[in-house]
């Protein structure tokens, strides 16, 4: 009887290590459906900047993939998930941030894109405290999806925006570089 106790109480920890991955001190769950559309955690990783954990970020897509060039073409649903881990994230410093990202990932080519650009930035301008969640949702008959703890914020549509913007962390400029490879870890 203890032996079955020991075996059942085994199978129950590793089932929920599975159901989510821990990564800068918060767990991101294994797959994240919104609407229709489940994706699975392909990767994760932190956004670091000076030693200091900024945000963790989890890469979710409907399977498995580890070329960065392939999902940013891809017209298939893909999310992206931010979870602020640091106080130091403000509405400003995300804003800047997110439009430092939008310059690399197009190469300065940002005039195509710049009234979705100005769509993504304003939902980042309302306050953010720490253990604030986004989700950058892509579902290709809407365009990407924005939520801010589970509330809708709007909708930017085009493949076009949706690439430049999965760019800032997958592009072959992102954000950070090691964050990049944890979030291609999925293969």
């Amino acid at each position: 009887m203890k032996n079955l106790l020991l075996l059942f109480m085994a199978v129950i920890v590793s089932s929920t290590a599975v159901a989510q991955k821990k990564v800068g001190g918060v767990h991101l769950p294994a797959t994240l459906e919104i609407q229709e559309n489940k994706m699975h955690l392909n990767g994760a990783g932190v956004r670091e900047k000076l030693w200091i954990d900024l945000y963790a970020a989890g890469l979710y897509l409907t399977q498995k993939n580890n070329n960065a060039q392939e999902i940013l073409n891809s017209d298939k649903p893909m999310a992206i998930k931010l979870h602020i881990v640091s106080k130091l994230i403000t509405s400003d410093k995300m804003v800047e941030a997110v439009t430092e990202g939008f310059e690399k990932s197009t190469n300065g080519n940002t005039a195509p894109i710049q009234n979705e650009i100005n769509s993504i930035l304003g939902f980042f301008k309302e306050d953010i405290k720490k253990n604030d969640v986004f989700d950058l949702v892509y579902d290709p008959s809407r365009g990407v999806v924005a939520y801010k703890n589970g509330k809708i914020k709007g909708i930017v549509p085009g493949k076009e925006f949706k690439k430049a913007l999965f760019g800032i962390w997958l592009s072959n400029r992102p954000a950070d570089d090691g964050l990049k490879n944890d979030l291609l870890a999925g293969k």
